[in-house]
């Protein structure tokens, strides 16, 4: 009988970001990726959203290594937190490897970790665990799906991945290797990418994008031209470059992710772009507009971003107007709506004109769509079926496909944030759930909870009362009228409805003093009240209520 296998998600399911799987046996534990998601519009003051690590703090002694993907933040982005409390070596493509790096070298944990560069169809033994990194496609380079061999048969992670047919560097997805796993030693469990799960057909190339770039390019030959994507999109920066050099434009880069990945792909060889070419931010003024292809960063509208701080015209670079064009070459994150709308406005404003994926194809995603997807298990195989990184609806229809692909119902599970699954000789079951909630950083990490970003959000939406009264415990008295002030709820100079919350005040003070109660909590909480239902029934409103009672 084989030792048990099991397989905990502390995030990516049923949330874009986050991504972080364990697999443990014998003892062991494997990380599979380590990510980060960045707040909505829900979680205010909020700088990064990380996956809770209760679990792997309490098991620190049984890490044997974290397997990457590939390089995008929300599965590497954590590592420089996780890295504080344990250490462990990382195993990734040189390019995963070196874009992991920056963030644990600027929290200096470099002596926390080993760099283990893996190369394509390489085989490595980490801990109980073989793994296989098998080369997929996606919209970062040198991505890899996941050949995990286990007590309990392979499982095949897939990673982020799309069937890109004419990738711009040549390295397609190998199925075949998949393939020749499927038919031995077979997968036992497939974990896919679920993310374009309800978009049928098949998910454009990268080399797509190109002839609409040719097309801007063209139409708008007299004037500067800056393209606003993600700085991990290397193929993406190849493409544009490529194009503008075709035109007779440098380059230029703008954003410091984009210049350190520019300058790190270029050194290992995945971007081709002459050093003659590539110009420094600070020579543009030397060019004629037609001369000149900024690419920047802030395509999901970040606050100080280089494209954000064009529409705002706080650009020390670029003051952008009639004649420029900016083209947004990504999909915009969800949650990102409100921040690119407002960006988009802003140049508008400035005169320019704005390209984005709403108008032209500028952009292709690189996550499969339901034809891969069917494809994928099609090859694959599998004895078992667990949908991975997706919002909630995405796993269901991942896990409603997989069915329709003959894969037995019981075998296909659909999993959330803390569940744990179980493999055994004849079964694929639920095991015991684990911590999985939601670690903010504010700052510093894990200082707010739930409750700080609900009085955060009522603060924002309705504002805030602040109720001070003095009073007299030992002969029951109130010394003073209650003062009112309000902030981000009305106008402070409505004395009239100032003077109404006072007299609730001292009415709730006096009474609860009547009673006989020497309490500062229970006068807090009848002032609380008694203001909070005469606001409610006169403004419909519920600010939050701060009462400040002292004691003489």
């Amino acid at each position: 009988m084989a030792s048990t296998v099991t397989v905990g998600f502390l995030g990516g399911l049923g949330e874009i970001g986050r991504n972080c799987a364990v697999i443990s046996q014998d003892g062991a534990i494997l990380i599979v990726d380590c990510g980060l998601m960045f707040p909505n519009a829900d979680m205010p003051g909020v700088d990064l959203v990380l996956p809770d690590f209760t679990f792997l703090h309490e098991n620190r002694e049984k890490v044997v290594g974290c397997v990457l993907t590939h390089g995008h933040e929300d599965h590497t982005g954590a590592l420089s937190y996780l890295l504080r409390e344990l250490s462990f070596p990382l195993y990734g493509s040189e390019l995963t490897l070196s874009f992991a790096r920056n963030r644990i070298e600027e929290a200096g944990l470099l002596a926390k970790t080993r760099f283990e560069v893996v190369s394509d169809l390489e085989r490595r033994q980490i801990g109980p665990f073989t793994v296989e990194f098998i080369p997929v496609t996606h919209s970062v380079p040198s991505s890899f799906a996941l050949a995990i061999s286990t007590s309990q048969g392979l499982i095949l992670h897939t990673g982020d991945f799309k069937l890109d047919l004419t990738p711009v560097d040549g390295r397609t997805t190998e199925l075949a290797r998949i393939g020749a796993l499927a038919g031995d030693p077979g997968i036992r469990l497939l974990l896919s990418d679920s993310t374009n799960a309800e978009e049928e057909g098949f998910t454009d190339s990268e080399t797509s994008v190109r002839s609409a770039l040719e097309g801007l390019f063209s139409r708008y030959e007299e004037r500067r031209i800056v393209v606003a994507c993600f700085a991990s999109h290397i193929h993406r920066v190849q493409q544009i470059a490529e194009v503008a050099l075709a035109h007779g434009r440098k380059v230029f880069t703008l954003g410091r992710s984009m210049g350190k990945n520019v300058a790190l792909a270029r050194a290992q060889g995945i971007l081709r772009i002459p050093e003659s070419e590539l110009v420094d931010i600070e020579s543009i003024g030397k060019y004629k507009d037609s001369e000149i292809c900024v690419i920047s960063t802030g395509s999901q509208g970040e606050p100080m971003s280089a494209l954000s701080l064009m529409s705002a015209g706080e650009s020390r670079w670029i003051r952008v107007g009639e004649n420029d064009l900016i083209i947004i070459s990504a999909d915009i994150i969800p949650g990102n709506e409100s921040s690119v709308g407002k960006v988009i406005d802003g140049l508008y404003r400035r005169g320019t004109d704005v390209a984005h994926p709403g108008t032209d194809h500028v952009h292709a995603s690189g996550h499969a769509r339901r034809g891969e997807l069917r494809t994928m298990l099609s090859v694959a195989k599998p004895w078992s079926f667990v949908p991975v990184h997706g919002e909630f609806r995405h796993l269901v229809n991942h896990a409603r496909l997989a069915i329709s692909m003959g894969i037995a119902s019981d075998r296909v599970l659909l999993a959330q944030d803390g569940d744990v699954v179980v493999l055994t000789d004849d079964a694929i079951t639920y095991g015991d759930d684990i911590p999985a909630g939601y670690l903010y950083v504010d700052g510093v990490v894990g200082d707010i909870t739930k409750g700080v970003l609900r009085d955060r959000r009522t603060l924002s939406e309705d504002g805030v009362v602040v109720v001070a009264a003095t009073v007299n415990l030992t002969d029951l008295e109130l010394l003073a009228d209650p003062e009112v002030t309000s902030r981000g709820w009305i106008h402070p100079e409505d004395d009239e409805l100032i003077r109404e919350l006072q007299g609730e005040a001292r009415k709730a003070i006096e009474t609860t003093l009547k009673g006989g109660t020497r309490s500062i909590d229970a006068l807090g909480r009848n002032v609380r009240s008694a203001v909070g239902k005469k606001i409610s029934s006169t403004t419909k409103r519920k600010p939050m209520i701060v009462p400040v009672i002292t004691e003489i």
